[in-house]
């Protein structure tokens, strides 16, 4: 059993390179329906539940101190990437797509509280909220929604749990549906030909990129994300504190507001922000998890059914919206996509369409990490309202 805090945190980070390397080496077809994420959440949760290590003073001390300090860091080098001039070279329909698929995944989220909210304990909202942050941006967002609203690490089994099976099944529906995008775009009366404009002037801005990282640019970058950090937390106890806008949820804001401002400057053409930040949000994942539990996901069935109709209230929705402003199956299903499944997923979608159109996809996907944390905090808040 482990008792040393530095040894606990040793063997998470160990555990997350050990699940990235099977990832990438591996053939396995599992990878496509089950992220490394979620994978290393599901093993950590498992050794925890078998009792690989104790909440010692030591292990719960580096446990706090690590991902207190990383989140802040992880949010700021996160978002250096979205470049907001970029993301609005989309166009009008394309950001109306994005935010379609954002709204309508928020009213999905009331819905299904307001139906099953009388199967879940009282402070169910919170775990919710988090889940909105991912499906409105990523696995950052919702580990940092965590972090704000001082979520239980017991009660985001059951978030996982409908962000992984969930998610996965609806990746599959979009999939399945790219054969059937012009009897779609027939009944939106949709014009694609701006699309693939758009694609390739995309194209042409990502051929002129710096992608070759060197040792300057990590240490900048990992310096500066830790100062962020430090200065989004010292900043954050001297603002006005509410049940809602706690000291976490300043600091989650403070870096937020510093990332996306900092990727509008030379900073943010650096490369290797989001090769660090996918290391910390590892890190972090690895530290939620170690302290949930399976013996505690009793209500497993019942998650699992709000999470679709989640996405059944987000379809019905979304295609209102599609048929309103004439949009494509193409813009829909990546907006949806950059929202729920992020740059993983977003991109490949994208891809079964066109080569060409994968920037948008990826672009897409950015914007979901900008406003993942503020709407998953919106809807949180409206949550715990009902």
């Amino acid at each position: 059993m482990i008792t040393n805090g530095f040894t606990f945190v040793a063997f998470l980070v160990l555990l997350a390179g050990i699940i990235v390397i099977v990832e990438k080496k591996s053939n396995s077809k599992i990878f496509n329906y089950i992220p490394g994420v979620v994978m290393l959440y599901f093993f950590a949760m498992l050794l925890a539940t078998f009792g690989l290590w104790e909440k010692t003073d030591s292990v719960n001390t580096y446990y706090k101190g690590v991902k207190d300090n990383l989140l802040p860091a992880m949010i700021f080098l996160m978002l250096l990437r979205c470049d907001l001039r970029k993301i609005f070279k989309l166009g009008p329909k394309m950001l109306i797509g994005f935010f379609s698929a954002s709204i309508s995944i928020g009213v999905g989220f009331v819905v299904s509280y307001a139906i099953f909210k009388g199967f879940f304990p009282a402070d169910t909202w919170k775990s919710f909220a988090a889940l909105a942050g991912s499906w409105m941006g990523g696995t950052g967002n919702m580990a940092a929604i965590q972090g704000a609203l001082n979520v239980p690490d017991s009660a985001m089994g059951y978030t996982l749990l409908i962000d992984s099976i969930d998610y996965s099944i609806w990746v599959m529906i979009l999939l399945a549906l790219v054969p059937f995008g012009h009897l779609f775009n027939k009944w939106t009366k949709a014009d694609t030909k701006v699309i693939d404009e758009i694609g390739r002037e995309l194209e042409k801005d990502k051929e002129n990129m710096r992608t070759t990282i060197e040792f300057s640019d990590m240490i900048i970058l990992l310096g500066s994300s830790l100062m962020v950090s430090s200065l989004s937390q010292a900043l954050s106890v001297h603002l006005p504190q509410s049940d809602f806008l706690t000291v976490g949820t300043w600091t989650v804001i403070i870096a937020t507001v510093i990332g996306v401002l900092c990727a509008l400057t030379p900073f943010g053409k650096l490369p290797g922000s989001s090769q660090i930040s996918n290391v910390m949000l590892y890190i972090i994942i690895g530290l939620i998890a170690s302290r949930a539990n399976f013996a505690e996901l009793t209500q497993a069935p019942i998650y699992i059914v709000a999470g679709f109709v989640i996405l059944i209230v987000h379809a019905v929705v979304l295609a209102i919206i599609a048929k309103i402003f004439k949009l494509d199956l193409f813009t829909c299903g990546v907006a949806s996509l950059a929202n729920i499944g992020g740059v993983a997923s977003a991109p490949i979608l994208a891809a079964s369409y066109s080569e060409a159109l994968i920037p948008i996809g990826v672009l897409m996907a950015m914007l979901g990490y900008v406003v993942g944390t503020g709407g998953g905090l919106f809807v949180g808040k409206i949550l715990s309202m009902l």
